[in-house]
């Protein structure tokens, strides 16, 4: 008899993600729309009309508003996205959450027509550093322990190098850091449940937290990250990526060793040798 093949362990608790969604309040999604914002602003530099967009989104009427002609599609581990369908892809905030997240740029690469767009906008390694900080601290001092709280969001050098291994053409990766203010650490929490952003990693704790724990947390998140106004500064990055599905039309680097002209030449000046 054959065994089944083994599979990965999964990062993410996928029912604890749909299940933070559902209760998530519209007014406590500013993060998207910074996102829709960046999206936006990314479009109009680009030289195109794109007649045949979709979204991946796990918040389908905040950007089927922004984006009436787009295919809506869910950030499932399998993309409702047909192959060679769309001219625009754009997977919004989800990807920080996804348990193969080259996966998820693989088949966004697949729905694109040739010399096609994706663009991502997602969470990076620099969100909510203070809390991650404040909340491993205080653990620490507490229960002498340390729990993953977190999600360990990969930076910006990391997600870049996600759209090269997904085959995409000319990738290019920023951040854009946004900083929020609370009253206290409670309040931080609070908001990011009416996110959908609380804890979904598969290896979190399943028993409350003794309160002892956040109240170390405020200390040590006072101390270190609070404003000149006494509240707490907490970061959020965005982390934006564009890729082209390959096409001929593209500009290729040349040949190594094809130049035609020295730089020395070109910019009118001596080489010289480096000194040893």
């Amino acid at each position: 008899m054959k065994l089944p093949e083994p599979t990965a362990p999964s990062l993410f608790d996928r029912n604890a993600i749909l299940h933070h969604r559902a209760r998530a309040k519209d007014d406590a999604l500013f993060l998207h729309r910074a996102a829709i914002d960046e999206v936006q602003d990314r479009l109009s530099m680009v030289n195109r009309t794109f007649t045949a967009p979709a979204v991946v989104t796990p918040f389908p009427q905040l950007w089927a508003d922004v984006f009436p002609d787009a295919a809506i599609v869910a950030d499932d581990d399998v993309l409702s996205l047909q192959p060679g369908a769309h001219d625009l892809v754009i997977h919004a905030m989800a990807l920080h959450c996804a348990n193969d997240p080259v996966g998820q740029l693989i088949q966004c690469k697949r729905a694109l027509k040739p010399d096609g767009l994706v663009l991502v906008v997602c969470l990076g390694g620099e969100t909510l550093h203070e809390l991650r900080a404040a909340l491993g601290q205080a653990e620490i001092e507490v229960t002498g322990g340390l729990s993953p709280r977190i999600v360990p969001m990969a930076e910006l050098r990391d997600l870049g190098g996600l759209l090269q291994r997904a085959g995409l053409a000319l990738p290019v990766a920023d951040a854009v850091p946004l900083t929020a203010e609370y009253r206290d650490i409670w309040h931080l929490m609070h908001d990011l449940r009416d996110m959908g952003e609380t804890n979904a990693l598969a290896a979190r704790l399943k028993c409350p937290t003794r309160r002892k724990v956040f109240e170390a947390a405020q200390r040590v998140y006072s101390d270190h990250f609070s404003t000149e106004t006494g509240r707490l500064a907490a970061t959020f990055e965005l982390i934006c990526l564009t890729g082209w599905s390959p096409d001929d039309s593209q500009p290729k680097p040349l040949r190594p060793g094809s130049a035609q002209m020295r730089l020395a030449d070109a910019l009118r000046t001596e080489e010289g040798k480096l000194s040893d």
